[in-house]
C-alpha cells in the first residue's frame, strides 16, 4: 500500500449523500485544499529538487568516471575504479529518473482528481485561496531558472570547448548536466502553467446546472403567447 494515497474521487451522481450544499462544499473543499498541497506544497517542491540533486549527483560519478577514461593513458588501477564510478553513478540515476517519472504520473493523477472535485459547484469566497499564487509563481519562478540555467550550460559547454584541452567526456558531461537542468526545469514550468490555467478555468466556473421547474422538461421552449 502506498503512504499518503491521494483523496478519493468524489462519488457518482447516483450514489452522492450529502444532506445540503454546505456539506457538498465542506467535503469539496479539504479534498481541493489536499490536493493543492499535494501539487504545490514545500514538501512536494523539497522533493522536486531531491530528485534534482539525484539526478545530478548521479551523473556527475559517471561524468567522472568517463572524464579519468578520457584524461589519458589507461593503466591497470584507473579502469576498475572508472568501472565501479559508473556502476555507482548508474545506480543513483535509475532510482532518481523512476522518482521522476512516478512524480509526474502524481501529478497527473491529483490535477485530474481535482478538475473532478472543482467541478461539483462553484464557491469563488473559499476557493481563492487555494489559487495558492505564492507557490505557483515559486514553482515557476525557481523551473524558469533551472531552464535557462541548463540551456545555457548546454551551449557555452560545446561553445568553449578547444581542441587539444577540452576532452569529449568533459564535453558530454556538461551537455548532459545541461539536459537535466532543462528537462527538470521543464516539468516544473508545466506544473505551475497548469494550475494557473486551473485555477482560472476551473475554480471560476460557473457551478452545476440548475434543475428544471416542475412541469415544462428542461429541453422544452418558452411557452408560446396567450
Amino acid at each position: 500500500m502506498r503512504r499518503n494515497p491521494l483523496p478519493p474521487p468524489p462519488p457518482p451522481v447516483h450514489l452522492r449523500t450529502w444532506p445540503d450544499r454546505e456539506a457538498l462544499l465542506g467535503d469539496r473543499a479539504l479534498a481541493v485544499g489536499e490536493l493543492t498541497r499535494r501539487l504545490l506544497g514545500g514538501g512536494r517542491l523539497a522533493l522536486f529538487l531531491l530528485v534534482l540533486g539525484g539526478l545530478q549527483l548521479g551523473w556527475l560519478i559517471v561524468g567522472g568516471a568517463l572524464i579519468s577514461l578520457d584524461g589519458g593513458p589507461l593503466d591497470p588501477f584507473s579502469l576498475p575504479f572508472a568501472v565501479l564510478g559508473v556502476c555507482c553513478g548508474v545506480a543513483l540515476l535509475i532510482p532518481a529518473g523512476y522518482a521522476a517519472a512516478s512524480g509526474v504520473r502524481r501529478d497527473r493523477s491529483a490535477r485530474a482528481l481535482l478538475l473532478q472535485w472543482a467541478a461539483l459547484d462553484r464557491d469563488p469566497a473559499n476557493d481563492a485561496r487555494f489559487r495558492a499564487p505564492a507557490s505557483s509563481v515559486t514553482w515557476f519562478l525557481l523551473s524558469f531558472a533551472l531552464c535557462a540555467a541548463g540551456l545555457w550550460i548546454s551551449f557555452t559547454v560545446p561553445a568553449a570547448a578547444r581542441p587539444g584541452t577540452t576532452t569529449y567526456a568533459e564535453v558530454a558531461y556538461g551537455m548532459g548536466a545541461g539536459l537535466l537542468l532543462w528537462v527538470h526545469g521543464l516539468m516544473g514550468l508545466a506544473k505551475a502553467v497548469g494550475h494557473y490555467r486551473l485555477a482560472v478555468r476551473l475554480l471560476r466556473a460557473p457551478g452545476p446546472r440548475e434543475p428544471a421547474p416542475a412541469g415544462r422538461s428542461a429541453s422544452s421552449g418558452p411557452p408560446p403567447p396567450a
